[in-house]
């Protein structure tokens, strides 16, 4: 299913937008749904966009998993654990004291701001409710921006590492290009759809993973080969 044929909202017109477009019905073809991201409630696709911060999913789902068992995917029991004892919980994700502090300041947040709760969270506009996550020690852009596509569901792009280097590999950015760029280049030529935010983005992790790696790139079997990208 292409753009055009499922996802709602004003299509932007031009050349950018033809490009994605194509990017995106060349992908969706190549890999299928994705179905992101992998979560049984919104509070834990928070958690795991901190955990997976320098890791792979592989290593997160473990400490999830260990958050699972000792009852801690809530914001009231993780406001109230030690530090030291979140980190050796979460351990399997790597940078185990750093990624604890986020946790917990992230849970603080929503505890004294919003009584714990997520929904409360997600009633704020897009930008307000980014501008307090970014304000957060240790919430960047894409950690932020995960938060907010993934778990509240608002129409924002989310870019990593796999998006840029895709997209300045094949031309369309330059090599020092922005995170904000790459993001206002996919939201001001697609549909304002979280749905198809969420898909594309995941279908780029996809082609990313598989052939656009860093080293040693998979060229000759890239969905994207043999078609001209730059406008």
């Amino acid at each position: 299913m292409s753009v055009t044929g499922k996802y709602g909202g004003p299509l932007p017109k031009g050349p950018w937008a033809e490009r994605l477009h194509e990017i995106f019905d060349r992908l969706l073809a190549a890999f299928g749904p994705q179905h992101w991201w992998p979560g049984e409630t919104p509070f834990e696709v928070c958690v795991g966009a901190i955990l997976t911060q320098n890791t792979n999913w592989a290593n997160v789902s473990r400490a999830i998993k260990n958050l699972k068992e000792a009852g801690l995917l809530n914001p009231e029991a993780l406001f109230s654990i030690p530090r030291h004892v979140l980190a050796e919980i979460i351990r399997p994700a790597g940078y185990y004291n750093v990624k604890s502090e986020r946790i917990l300041t992230f849970v603080a947040f929503l505890m004294q701001e919003f009584s714990g709760d997520l929904d409360a969270a997600f009633s704020l506009g897009l930008w307000d409710l980014r501008s307090r996550l970014l304000s957060l020690k240790g919430i960047g852009p894409e950690t932020a921006d995960s938060i907010l596509l993934y778990a509240g569901g608002y129409p924002i792009f989310v870019v990593d590492a796999y998006t840029a280097r895709i997209l300045e590999r094949h031309g369309l950015v330059g090599d020092d290009v922005s995170y904000d760029s790459i993001q206002s280049l996919f939201m001001d030529n697609l549909p304002s759809d979280p749905a198809l935010f969420n898909e594309f983005h995941a279908l780029l992790v996809a082609l990313g993973k598989g052939h656009c790696r860093k080293g040693r790139p998979r060229c000759e079997t890239c969905p994207l080969a043999g078609i001209h990208l730059n406008p």
